[in-house]
């Protein structure tokens, strides 16, 4: 198997275990970082980003760990469909890997966690308000500002952000934290269909606690969401760098 889908796996499964790992101590009764809130979270997200890019890479993949950053690289010609297929598999079975290394590390505090909308927030996302087309949006926007920023912080014209100076991790973790900050609060910003659908599809098959339903009636939305801003952020990038 080449390294750069190891390296995807990897960086996704460490982006899953550290992400949704925040908003576990957050939310999970008897976590010494219960109540920590929305700052510790996209924190702990952003951060996620910055652990999972670096392992990715450092194994030989690009850090992706995202199909729609995948798929924005497929359109603008960076990366083959095959690839891109295989990219996109080995990060949703990392991000599925991930959820589950999350319910073995809190382990005894689902039971102590009465509230199965918590228990769910754990693993997948779910919008504050729902009315779809509004979730839809918040995910292609905010997915948007995620892949056209990426690329900027990619592109040679940028000082200081070009691949041999290894900021490129850090750039990006910050520009995830920015998101979260800014535009996270309608549907606890997905931006990435592996993050949302692979530990939905473990919280569906593991003997969780309390967890109620898996929410299947919003699944698509953090997946089309993030798919439809990626390609429209390559749209865009094509329009302003050609």
């Amino acid at each position: 198997m080449p390294n750069s889908v190891i390296g995807e796996f990897l960086g996704t499964f460490l982006l899953i275990l550290l992400g949704n790992g925040v908003v576990a101590g957050a939310l999970l009764e008897k976590s010494k970082a219960f109540g920590a809130g929305w700052l510790a979270i996209t924190t702990g997200w952003a951060l996620a980003v910055f652990v999972g890019i670096t392992a990715a890479t450092a194994v030989g993949a690009p850090g992706e760990l995202n199909p729609a950053v995948t798929l924005a690289n497929m359109l603008s010609g960076d990366r083959t469909t095959i690839d891109g297929v295989w990219h996109m598999s080995a990060q949703l079975c990392g991000a599925m890997i991930g959820a589950a290394a999350v319910w073995l590390h809190y382990l005894p505090h689902w039971r102590e966690t009465a509230d199965a909308d918590a228990i769910r927030a754990c693993y997948f996302t779910a919008p504050a308000i729902r009315q779809p087309f509004a979730n839809l949006l918040s995910e292609v926007i905010g997915t948007f500002v995620l892949v056209l920023v990426a690329k900027s912080i990619g592109s040679a014209g940028v000082a200081g952000a070009t691949p041999a100076t290894n900021l490129g991790a850090i750039l990006v973790a910050a520009l995830v934290w920015g998101i979260g900050l800014s535009l996270g609060g309608t549907t606890g910003y997905a931006i990435n269909p592996a993050r949302d659908l692979g530990p939905r599809l473990a919280h569906a098959l593991l003997p969780i606690a309390g967890k109620g339903h898996s929410d299947w009636s919003y699944a698509a939305v953090p997946v089309v969401g993030p798919l439809l801003g990626a390609a429209l952020a390559i749209g865009v990038w094509r329009l302003v760098v050609s």
